[in-house]
């Protein structure tokens, strides 16, 4: 199989994760990274992500429904856009930076790493405490139908993520705990009520807001609970997540109470010969990184 080689530049190199930092992901679930992404990349991103609330679009997917797709109209509490990086050339451009899959490769200690979906998340301002936040839940949990327990999330502020900007924030160490493998809690506002569950049980609740220049990433595990406050600032928040497989992950079959679970890009990727999703689909899955690819095995 043909590898693609990435190069950082020796600047680049000299930011990825340290064994220190890598151990304290590893134990707690998350990660802030240096300043690691150009600030005219992420301008292009800004002026793309606007074009897309306008409606332009270089690519268009095939059905508008079945994921979360906000459209004018919807109100500007949270606006919530799944696979931009599919639809909007410069917030492909920022979602593929190889600087984000190395540090991901590191981080998880992998050999090669892929895009799995991405969205975009607008936040305007409000003074409401009741609306505005994003409830708690794991990134797996939307994930069922992955294998790999290496999945993990790039979270990428637009602007500055000061604390009453709506920074995401996460709970420290969630990512070792039991118990979350169905926290889909995403349009849930009462944060304080999701995480009792977890206080009465005895866990150590520390939330942990990601404050940031821009520029700089936050990365946080796929089984790590998080969410984020509303926005009280004066300005709007505006940021991309962009959610990472490593090369082992594959597609497994989901099943919910009897119901079978598909996730929406499964009808969009190429099939392997047993005619299952194939992960390492390079227009829907595209690698980000690579010392070695290692293809999936089906049956």
């Amino acid at each position: 199989m043909k590898t693609t080689t990435y190069y950082l530049s020796p600047e680049q190199a000299a930011l990825l994760p340290t064994e220190e930092d890598i151990t304290f992901y590893e134990d707690h679930g998350w990660y802030i990274s240096p300043r690691v992404i150009p600030d005219e990349i992420i301008d292009q991103a800004i002026i793309g992500s606007q074009k897309f609330y306008q409606g332009e679009r270089d690519t268009t997917l095939p059905s508008q429904t079945g994921y979360s797709n906000w459209q004018s109209g919807d109100g500007d509490e949270i606006r919530n856009n799944e696979f931009v990086s599919l639809q909007k050339n410069e917030l492909k451009q920022l979602a593929l930076q190889p600087i984000i899959g190395a540090i991901a490769a590191r981080l998880t200690r992998s050999k090669s790493i892929r895009r799995f979906e991405d969205q975009l998340v607008y936040k305007a301002p409000t003074q409401t405490l009741g609306k505005g936040a994003v409830g708690w839940h794991t990134d797996h949990a939307y994930s069922s139908n992955c294998t790999s327990n290496k999945l993990l999330a790039a979270w990428i502020p637009f602007y500055d993520s000061e604390e009453n900007r709506a920074p995401l924030v996460v709970v420290d160490g969630s990512h070792k705990w039991t118990g979350t493998e169905h926290l889909r809690d995403f349009n849930q506002q009462d944060l304080p009520k999701i995480l009792q569950k977890y206080i009465e049980e005895g866990k150590n609740v520390v939330e942990v807001p990601m404050v940031m220049k821009k520029g700089q990433i936050s990365f946080h595990h796929g089984w790590t609970i998080h969410g984020s406050y509303p926005n009280l600032s004066d300005q709007v928040r505006l940021a991309m997540a962009v959610h990472l497989q490593d090369e082992t992950n594959c597609y497994q079959p989901y099943w919910n109470n009897g119901r079978q679970i598909h996730h929406f890009l499964d009808s969009i990727c190429r099939k392997l010969p047993n005619g299952e999703p194939d992960y390492t689909d390079p227009v829907v899955f595209p690698e980000i990184w690579s010392d070695e690819v290692m293809p999936c095995e089906y049956s």
